[in-house]
């Protein structure tokens, strides 16, 4: 005889494996380290203090 399965079981794994590797890919998409946006945001406020720095006035 076959195993007998629980079909709801089955079906809830399989959806939740589906949504574990949908969100890895999603993770290696749009995933940045902590570091990474602190490396951007220090960018961003070095150029805006030149950009301020070069202003001839009101």
């Amino acid at each position: 005889m076959a195993e007998i399965i629980n079909l709801r079981r089955a079906r809830k794994a399989r959806d939740r494996a589906a949504d574990a590797r949908s969100a890895e890919a999603n993770r290696a998409k749009f995933g940045r380290t902590k570091a990474e946006k602190a490396a951007d945001a220090a960018d961003r406020a070095r150029i805006d203090r030149t950009l301020d720095g070069a202003k001839l006035g009101d």
